[in-house]
């Protein structure tokens, strides 16, 4: 695999793990800075705007019973100094219920977030289950 398609699916791990850990200031500094952002959560209207992505990722978060999201069938796709990734998503043990695109930016030679949208998957019970997350101190 590409160098940086190994990095694009190390970052896009890092959102997941910021996900399970309910870590803003990890989730924070996973999206672009200066490149536009956009974030379509399932079942809702499209967010556009860092300042309005992070608000809607803070109160996630901060709510309790927000899922603990494990990915599967990561594919990495490189498109210069953009990339795309598609996942299946759902919670470990289960057959996943969400499939999801996130697209990456190279800025200042970091990958980060430019958007995130995730749907339900309408077959979720031929899937097989979810594997558990990875070990966090492998990634670290």
């Amino acid at each position: 695999m590409d160098d940086d398609a190994e990095v694009v699916r190390l970052a896009n791990e890092a959102f997941y793990r910021a996900f399970r850990a309910r870590s803003y200031p990890a989730m924070e500094a996973i999206w672009a800075k200066e490149a536009p952002v956009a974030c379509m959560h399932p079942g809702m209207d499209v967010i556009f705007g860092r300042a309005e992505v992070l608000k809607s990722w803070r109160g996630i978060l901060a709510h309790g019973g927000a899922p603990k999201l494990v990915c599967a069938r990561v594919e990495v796709r490189l498109l210069g100094t953009t990339a795309y990734v598609t996942c299946l998503e759902g919670t470990s043990g289960d057959p996943p219920a969400l499939i999801a695109t996130n697209i990456y930016v190279r800025e200042d030679d970091t990958w980060r977030m430019a958007l995130h949208q995730a749907g339900p998957l309408t077959q979720k019970n031929r899937l097989e289950p979810l594997p558990p997350p990875p070990d966090p101190k492998v990634w670290n």
